[in-house]
């Protein structure tokens, strides 16, 4: 069973900058596809970035586009979301996800930012 834990969330003043970190169990970066979402109370789980390593895509959502970049070091099994330029919108529960065999969820870090 893959397990993911989520690090480096917090209190944040607009405009400036997180970086949450996404500790993985196992050595998967490069047979799994890799994610970083978000969600607010009310509101579905949403996608922020996505990034596939063997298939060499990235993807991010229209709303963090130019201001956030999902990376990994294979080295630490560890998934990172730099976000900078933030924005109270930006404000959520930020949670990891890897797929494989099936579908796998840290248990979030939550990214507030004031304004």
């Amino acid at each position: 069973q893959v397990q993911l834990v989520e690090s480096g969330g917090g209190l944040v003043q607009a405009g400036g900058s997180s970086r949450p970190s996404c500790a993985v169990s196992e050595r998967t970066f490069s047979t799994f596809d890799w994610g970083w979402y978000r969600q607010t109370p009310g509101k579905e789980r949403e996608l922020v970035a996505n990034i596939n390593w063997r298939r060499g895509t990235i993807i991010y959502a229209d709303s963090v586009k130019g201001r956030f970049t999902i990376s990994g070091d294979s080295t630490k099994n560890t998934l990172f979301l730099q976000m900078n330029g933030l924005k109270p919108e930006d404000t959520a529960i930020y949670y990891c996800s890897a797929v494989g065999p099936q579908r796998y969820w840290g248990q979030g870090t939550q990214v507030t930012v004031s304004s």
